[in-house]
């Protein structure tokens, strides 16, 4: 059978990559083609077009670029009906992703969404265009259950697919002597995965490094993005040390991390790393934002454990000195450290087990077995 998947960020790319090769092993004759990544292809997609011409954060972004959106959707579009999959997967990726599942369902193209867009967080009603546009819907975060249970939805639970990405995760015993550090400890920063957030985050991130002169700060780079982008504002920090595409690696030496709010909250939970969560965009789409949300947090781990277990500082409140206070009290010796750590082990109890990328291939190559007979 052939599978069509499209994700348009760099944390899609990882868990569509996961995902096709599940699939695989349940549909030996499986074939994929993709609006993806590098780690997509890896496993085996044919990649149409790389989601970093895709990836596109915050409202004043998103209407800047419509034209390249408008372009990249037209073309998507027509190579789905060139190629005419028997499923098409979506993954995350809300914008783009929901109107080409009202298009392939106008084309009689079944479709099955992989980690649904957060439609919980804001304009919640979205749940009733995936409910009209979505055969079957794959969660990954346990409190999605009863949201879309209250739209007469029922979906299916996976599990989530960190998991499974920790699980092949073998840390490098030279990591720290290939970087050249000291025995000092570390403190990670991971600025995000996007230009817009490296450029309004990561300079407040180092002005708190001149503050903690008994510490290593590393920043996680991504090789999406150009190294320029990261050498202007690093040119004056020259006792920060950068790590291309090696976040976990960098988080299993560190002592705490300052984290730009999305997947990577989580996966700093996950690696049992104290964190303060970091946010800023523009003004206009802070605005925007601040007027939609419908939920009292932005981190992962606070949603799923629904309450404040990592201290969240976004936009007005992203200063050096706020960051330096609540970096303060999640390191060694201090109670704030202990009680994160506490939290992070309630939100792994109701995540559940491993194996979502596996559980989600098996039904999926199941349910697409049964649509296609």
């Amino acid at each position: 059978m052939t599978y069509y998947l499209i994700a348009g960020e760099r944390s899609g790319d990882l868990h569509g990559a996961n995902l096709i090769r599940a699939i695989h092993a349940h549909d030996l004759q499986a074939r994929f083609r993709a609006y993806g990544g590098d780690q997509m292809e890896a496993a085996g997609a044919t990649v149409v077009c790389h989601y970093r011409t895709m990836a596109f954060m915050g409202f004043l972004e998103v209407v800047k670029n419509l034209k390249t959106i408008r372009r990249n959707l037209r073309e998507c579009q027509a190579d789905l009906l060139a190629h005419r999959p028997d499923v098409l997967i979506l993954i995350d990726y809300a914008g783009f992703n929901l109107r080409m599942a009202r298009f392939a369902k106008r084309h009689g193209i079944p479709v099955f969404y992989y980690i649904s867009p957060k439609v919980w967080a804001w304009n919640q009603r979205r749940a009733l265009t995936i409910k009209a546009t979505v055969d079957r819907l794959f969660t990954i975060l346990p409190f999605e259950t009863e949201f879309f249970a209250r739209y007469n939805f029922k979906v299916e639970y996976v599990g989530n697919p960190l998991f499974d990405a920790l699980a092949e995760f073998r840390p490098d015993p030279a990591f720290r002597e290939k970087l050249g550090l000291s025995e000092q400890p570390v403190i990670a920063l991971l600025p995000g995965s996007r230009h817009q957030e490296i450029t309004a985050i990561l300079p407040v991130m180092l002005r708190v490094t001149r503050q903690f002169p008994d510490y290593q700060f590393l920043v996680g780079t991504v090789s999406n993005l150009p190294a320029m982008l990261y050498d202007d504002f690093l040119v004056n920090y020259p006792t920060v040390k950068r790590v291309d595409d090696a976040a976990y690696d960098l988080l299993h030496l560190a002592t705490a991390s300052l984290v730009t709010s999305g997947t990577a909250t989580l996966e700093t939970a996950l690696l049992n790393v104290p964190q303060v969560v970091c946010y800023k965009t523009t003004v206009v789409s802070y605005a925007i934002a601040k007027r939609l949300i419908a939920v009292p947090f932005i981190s992962l781990v606070n949603l799923i454990a629904d309450r404040e277990v990592v201290k969240e500082l976004i936009q007005n409140e992203l200063t050096p000195e706020r960051i330096t206070t609540e970096l303060r009290a999640i390191l060694p010796g201090q109670t704030g450290r202990e009680e994160q750590l506490a939290g992070y082990a309630e939100v792994l109890q109701k995540m559940g087990e491993p194996g979502a990328s596996e559980r989600a291939g098996r039904l999926m190559v199941e349910e697409l077995r049964q649509i296609v007979s």
